[in-house]
């Protein structure tokens, strides 16, 4: 094996040889580097085509690699501190199930935080694991889910000895840290796997001052969404393991869900990006938590919003604030947060991450510009004065907590029938139904259908949240379980 050195970037250097060799194709894919699809090729320029490839010898195969991708992978894994990394191109999802289906077979219990990301919740379906749910606390005035109390944690593994693993997802959407070393070593001391959600959290690995991340706290395994903070093509992720995980076989868990024709567009922008963040993270990070905390100080100053940060750290549920992130609660101005996310993109042209029912989510990263961050505290500035008013009647609760009757695997493939929403209090959910982003179900398969949710879900609708999951494109009628 040659010796590891972050400057090298062994899938693009491969591909980029492999332009130059000007070899006929007789494989797929069939548009032929471009030649058999002109429009597709104007499109996305000549070299993009060029290097979109199948799987051969001199180009390695992602699901059994012996040379480039192997060596690309044991890379990646130095840079991110991991024992190993394997290149996902299905998304940070199939890497979230990867780990799930990695830890446990059907029947098996997982501690999880109900607040995860659907992905978590569609594998606990496919491998039939039994979820043990610990709610998280909510912020009252920001009406988001915080992270994993310790004591919570603590109570549920000593509840369920029995159980396989621990799910965490650090940070949240909004910033919220666990306090993840406290967790790992619980759960280590009474052999259960630790993995981590770091979907939000690629940063943590290259910027100083942030919080810890997956691999430095010790975890087992950990998602990383490369293309969210890190720069990648979108689709692309990393699986970390730690030195206690067999590879080998997490491969084949891995080579069970994902393609076996995998994009060398999406392999060489992980590449790529994992070589620009091991040399520049630093700077880049540093830079990108000033962009964040400059953002925060004119949004708070304009009056009314309220954009977040470490001043909501009390040690526990909130162990630490992801300060790259610029989250603003939007309430007091009297709107819902999707109303400032549909305002700032119809009005001004400024397309922000997500607005829930009291909150958005401007992602700042690698590739922004201070302008583009004044650009949007103007607009704020300006949708409070022109479109302020009375906070009569809002909701702010972003989190209900749920009432599981059944577990997801068996719900979702029970005997179902479609019934309008508004009858369907005191039913068992069949499908999933959340809005999008940030992807986390207000309801899941074998949850209870309560009051309370069928209120969020309306206003929700009424707010112009974009809702998904369910067979109903319009959520107006919801699959229960006969």
């Amino acid at each position: 094996m040659n010796s590891i050195s972050q400057e090298r970037a062994p899938i693009y250097e491969a591909l980029e040889d492999f332009r130059h060799r000007r070899i006929v194709p007789f494989d797929v894919p069939g548009h032929k580097r471009g030649r058999g699809n002109p429009s597709l090729t104007e499109f996305l320029g000549q070299r993009c085509l060029d290097i979109d490839v199948n799987s051969m010898k001199p180009l390695d195969n992602l699901c059994h690699p012996v040379s480039i991708i192997k060596e690309a992978e044991e890379i990646a894994a130095e840079a991110f501190g991991a024992a190993n990394a394997f290149f996902m191109v299905g998304g940070t999802t199939s890497a979230v199930q990867s780990m799930i289906m990695y830890a446990c077979k059907s029947k098996d219990k997982i501690i999880l935080a109900r607040n995860v990301h659907r992905s978590a919740i569609n594998a606990l379906i496919l491998c039939g694991a039994v979820p043990v749910y610990v709610n998280p606390e909510v912020d009252k005035r920001l009406g988001i889910s915080l992270g994993m109390s310790v004591s919570q944690v603590k109570k549920a593994i000593e509840e369920n000895p029995d159980a396989k693993a621990i799910l965490i997802n650090n940070p949240t959407y909004y910033g919220i840290c666990s306090d993840i070393k406290t967790i790992v070593k619980l759960a280590h001391e009474k052999g259960m796997l630790v993995l981590i959600d770091e979907a939000h959290g690629t940063h943590l690995s290259f910027g100083k001052n942030l919080p810890v991340s997956a691999m430095e706290a010790g975890a087992d395994m950990a998602s990383v969404s490369m293309h969210k903070s890190g720069g990648s093509l979108t689709q692309s992720s990393f699986l970390l393991l730690g030195k206690n995980v067999n590879k080998d076989y997490m491969r084949q868990v891995i080579n069970l869900i994902q393609t076996t024709s995998a994009s060398y567009l999406l392999l060489a922008s992980l590449d790529l990006s994992r070589k620009n963040l091991a040399l520049h993270g630093e700077e880049i990070f540093e830079q990108v938590s000033e962009f964040a905390e400059y953002a925060r100080e004119e949004i708070n100053n304009i009056g009314d919003y309220y954009a977040f940060s470490k001043e909501l750290i009390n040690g526990d549920s909130i162990y630490d604030f992801d300060m790259t992130k610029l989250c603003v609660h939007t309430i007091d101005v009297g709107l819902a947060g999707i109303e400032v996310y549909d305002l700032l993109r119809d009005e001004y042209d400024i397309q922000i991450e997500f607005g829930d029912i009291g909150n958005i989510l401007a992602y700042i990263s690698v590739g922004d510009r201070k302008r583009d961050i004044e650009r949007l505290v103007s607009a704020m500035a300006q949708i409070r004065r022109r479109y302020k008013k009375e906070k009569k009647g809002m909701l702010v609760q972003e989190y209900i907590s749920p009432i599981v009757k059944m577990s997801p695997h068996d719900a979702f493939y029970a005997d179902r029938k479609q019934i309008p929403l508004n009858s369907a209090e005191g039913y068992t959910c069949a499908e999933f139904a959340m809005c999008y982003p940030p992807g986390i179900p207000i309801l899941a398969p074998g949850e209870i259908i309560t009051k309370n949710i069928i209120e969020y879900i309306n206003y929700a609708k009424e707010k112009g949240c974009s809702l998904t999951g369910t067979e109903d494109i319009e959520l107006n009628n919801i699959n229960v379980i006969v």
